[in-house]
């Protein structure tokens, strides 16, 4: 009998039909919330998902100026490592469900930030929610949302 249960919730975790983040999108600053940071004002991210690769690139302008980056990683927890303004960013990327958790960290000389992201696709797949947990030593912890609209 524990043999049948076993098997019927594996069937059950593994029936999920992950979500695909591909497209374009484009931030939604009133429905965003970036903290005490101010908030670009543009941010657009053009994704690229086909399971498991996930690449994606954003692009913000804001106060700091422009910046563009290129991310990559694999949905199936693998260590990848990316540039972001030059630096090395290190982080992993996993379902949870049917939302995707990214943890990163990225050596900013002085500093070492880390952060966990949870991406939820809603509203039939034309919104993505982009849940963030940024940590700086010395600094603090913070949280932001960004809101995103498939174009």
């Amino acid at each position: 009998m524990t043999k049948v249960l076993f098997a019927a919730a594996l069937c059950a975790v593994t029936a999920f039909a992950q979500p695909n983040f591909s497209g374009e999108w484009k931030l939604d600053i009133a429905r965003s919330d970036f903290g005490q940071i101010p908030a670009p004002e543009v941010l657009t991210r053009s994704i690229k998902h086909q399971e498991p690769s996930l690449d994606y690139i954003t692009y913000q302008k804001g106060r700091q100026g422009e910046v563009t980056s290129e991310i990559k990683y694999t949905t199936d927890g693998k260590p990848c490592v990316n540039k972001v303004q030059d630096k090395e960013a290190k982080g992993t990327a996993r379902w949870v469900g049917e939302n995707l958790l990214i943890e990163y960290t990225i050596d900013l000389g002085s500093v070492q930030v880390s952060a966990k992201e949870i991406w939820t696709l809603g509203d039939g797949g034309k919104t993505l929610t982009i849940s963030n947990h940024i940590s700086i030593p010395q600094q603090g912890e913070y949280d932001r949302k960004l809101v995103l609209d498939k174009q």
